[in-house]
C-alpha cells in the first residue's frame, strides 16, 4: 500500500530510524547497463522520447540497488523544447539551445497547451515505471525551476554563473518575466501531467538558485516555486513536492514554509547538523552527502554518510546527494553507502 512507502512517510512528516534513500541521476553514466541502452537509443534526446528505452534506464538502478525511490529519467530542458526553442547536445560539452533574449522572442515560442504534443512520450514513461516498479518502490517526476531553466533558455547552454540571464532580468526585466512566466505555466502544466500518469511525488531542480541574491532569490526562486507548489497543491492535495534551491545558503531557511513544499533538499555547502537545527524544524530534509564520495569511496564514504544520518536522525530524513552522482563514480561506492545508510 502507497502509505506503507518508506519515502511518502518521510515526506508526511514521520521521522524513521533508518531514513529511506534515493539518489540524484541514479540512472546515469557511472552504471554500465545505462551506457548499453543508451547506446541502443542512439543518442541523449532519442533516450529521453523513448518510453521503453527510458523506463528500462529508470528500473536499472532499482533492481541493482533497491533504493527507496526511482526517479523519472528525462532531462529539464524538455520544456524549451516543448516550447519551441531548438534543442541538441555537443558530445563532452553538454546542452545547446537556441536563445531568447527578446520580447519578441518570448513572444514567439508555443502556448502552453501545446507542449503535451511534444511530451507525451514522458508521461507514456511515466505510466509504464507506475505499472513495472516494485510496490514498495516510490516513483518521482521531475521538472527544473522556472529560474534555471530560464539560465538556459537565455544563453542557449549551461554557464558559470549564470550572467545572461542576470543581464537579462536587469536590463529587460519585462521580457525576462515573461519568459519567467510562461516556464512557470509550462511546468504546472507538465508535472500535472506526470502526476495523471502515476507520478507519487514531484521535485523541483532549481540548480542555480544559489546565483539570486537577496530580493531576486525572493523573486526569481522562491516565487516561482511557490505559484507552481501551490497550482499542484490545488489540483493534487495529496501529492508532496520536494523543493531543491541549490546553494540557497541562508535562503533554505524558511523556504520550504513560504513555498509549500513538503520536503527540501539540501546541497553539500551546508552540514547536515545545521540543517537539523534550522531547515528541519519545518518538516522533511532530503540530503547531502558530497557526490565526490562516490568516486573516492573508503572509510570517508562510510564516516560521512554515517554522521548525516545521525545529524538528521531526530526528524524526517530522506538520505540523498548533495548533488547528482558524475559518470565517474563507483558503482561499488554505492553500495556501500547504501550499507551505511541501512546499517548493513
Amino acid at each position: 500500500m502507497a502509505e506503507q512507502k518508506t519515502i511518502l512517510k518521510a515526506l508526511a512528516g514521520e521521522t524513521q530510524d533508518i531514513p529511506p534513500i534515493w539518489m540524484m541521476r541514479q540512472a546515469g553514466r557511472y552504471l554500465p547497463e545505462y551506457r548499453a541502452t543508451r547506446a541502443q537509443a542512439g543518442d541523449f534526446l532519442s533516450l529521453c522520447y523513448n518510453p521503453e528505452l527510458a523506463a528500462e534506464v529508470t528500473l536499472q538502478p532499482i533492481r541493482r540497488y533497491g533504493f527507496d525511490a526511482a526517479i523519472l529519467f528525462a532531462d529539464i530542458l524538455l520544456i524549451p523544447q516543448a516550447l519551441g526553442a531548438d534543442l541538441w547536445f555537443v558530445t563532452g560539452e553538454g546542452p545547446r539551445l537556441s536563445t531568447i533574449t527578446s520580447m519578441d522572442e518570448v513572444n514567439a515560442l508555443k502556448p502552453v497547451d501545446e507542449i503535451d504534443a511534444t511530451l507525451s512520450p514522458i508521461y507514456e514513461t511515466v505510466k509504464i515505471l507506475s505499472g513495472e516498479l516494485p510496490k514498495e518502490t516510490t516513483l518521482i517526476g521531475f521538472a527544473g525551476a522556472p529560474w534555471t531553466v530560464a539560465t538556459y533558455m537565455v544563453a542557449g547552454r549551461g554557464t558559470p554563473d549564470q550572467g545572461p540571464a542576470h543581464k537579462l532580468k536587469d536590463e529587460n526585466p519585462e521580457a525576462f518575466d515573461a519568459l519567467m512566466a510562461k516556464i512557470t505555466a509550462a511546468t504546472i502544466e507538465y508535472l500535472s501531467k506526470q502526476i495523471e500518469a502515476g507520478a507519487e511525488v514531484v521535485k523541483l531542480f532549481d540548480s542555480w538558485a544559489g546565483s539570486l541574491k537577496g530580493v531576486d532569490f525572493q523573486r526569481y526562486a522562491l516565487q516561482p516555486a511557490r505559484e507552481i507548489i501551490t497550482a499542484l497543491k490545488a489540483r493534487y492535495p495529496h501529492v508532496p513536492v520536494i523543493a531543491f534551491p541549490r546553494e540557497a545558503g541562508a535562503g533554505y531557511i524558511g523556504f520550504a514554509k513560504a513555498t509549500g513544499a513538503d520536503c527540501l533538499a539540501i546541497d553539500n555547502s551546508i552540514s547536515a547538523e545545521w540543517a537539523a537545527e534550522n531547515l528541519q524544524v519545518d518538516g522533511c530534509v532530503q540530503g547531502n552527502l558530497a557526490s565526490k564520495h562516490m568516486v573516492t569511496g573508503g572509510e570517508k564514504l562510510t564516516s560521512e554518510t554515517k554522521r548525516i544520518c545521525a545529524a538528521l536522525k531526530n526528524g524526517p530524513h530522506i538520505f540523498n546527494l548533495g548533488h547528482g552522482i558524475t559518470p565517474d563514480a563507483d558503482p561499488d561506492n554505492v553500495q556501500r553507502m547504501i550499507d551505511a545508510v541501512r546499517g548493513n
